[in-house]
């Protein structure tokens, strides 16, 4: 999978967003924290995809409950709502990206360390066991 130089540095701007979410939820809901992995999460999402393919994914019919939710979430915590925020955007986020889920795990399994880490048996319970496309 080779990636070209736009879509490099969108997983680095989708990498230090979700750094800058986990910051801002470590450090009590610090609200400028998570609006900052916010914007972060969805440019380097953007810069990956695409713009049109950004909107398209956003603006599907199955998909439209989780992008109200994920959308409104961002504006709760830009808003100075943060805590609530974060909630609705968990929702949302996971309406949007559930499908990507068995995937990530299937793709996980086959990295030496944190593989035989995922299939512990006081772990497969909670991990999916096969990926739905081949990785």
């Amino acid at each position: 999978m080779w990636l070209s130089d736009s879509q490099k540095i969108g997983v680095g701007l989708t990498a230090f967003g979700l750094f800058f979410m986990m910051l801002g939820v470590m450090l009590l809901f610090d609200g400028g924290l998570m609006a900052i992995g916010n914007i972060l999460f969805l440019c380097g999402i953007t810069t990956i995809i695409g713009p049109k393919s950004t909107f398209v994914f956003f603006s599907r019919k199955e998909k439209i409950k989780g992008t109200i939710c994920f959308l409104g979430g961002i504006f709760l915590v830009i808003s100075k709502y943060p805590m609530l925020g974060f909630i609705v955007e968990i929702f949302g986020f996971l309406n949007l990206f559930g499908d990507f889920f068995p995937v990530v795990f299937g793709f996980l399994k086959r990295i030496p360390v944190i593989g035989p880490i995922l299939s512990h048996p006081a772990l497969a319970r909670f991990v999916p066991r096969e990926s739905r496309t081949r990785v």
